[in-house]
């Protein structure tokens, strides 16, 4: 079964652009071309394809993607490089946590001064009257 770069992007919920960028950058190559010169796909294609969104999925960037693609690619086990993208991208989003619970505290913060704020506006409009 081979399949055009539109029917196959339109098959997995994405652009056909997505796939030329994918292209671009190594991660999916057509597996032909048509009479008329269409880019076509097989069901490798579409495999490797739900392999990288999945990989998306769970956070990793296209350049690791690509290399653990090219270790796959290769007919190497990805294992040993699997563990120092998972390891690397585990302490990126620990690092996102922590800025995150910094936001979080200023936050938190803004959010008490706020209502002290109202609640001494409030004492004073009722001192007044």
């Amino acid at each position: 079964m081979t399949t055009t770069i539109s029917s196959l992007a339109e098959s997995m919920g994405l652009r056909s652009d997505t796939l030329r960028s994918y292209e671009r950058v190594g991660l999916l190559e057509p597996t032909g071309r048509s009479a008329a010169g269409y880019r076509l796909y097989d069901e490798a294609s579409e495999e490797r394809l739900r392999f990288i969104k999945a990989l998306q999925r769970m956070g990793l960037r296209l350049g690791d993607i690509k290399e653990l693609l090219d270790v796959r690619d290769r007919g190497s086990c990805p294992c040993g490089h699997t563990e120092v993208l998972v390891e690397r991208r585990l302490a990126e989003v620990q690092a996102e946590i922590e800025q995150l619970e910094a936001v979080r505290e200023q936050l938190l913060v803004l959010k008490r001064r706020n209502t002290e704020c109202m609640e001494a506006s409030t004492e004073e409009k009722g001192g007044a009257i």
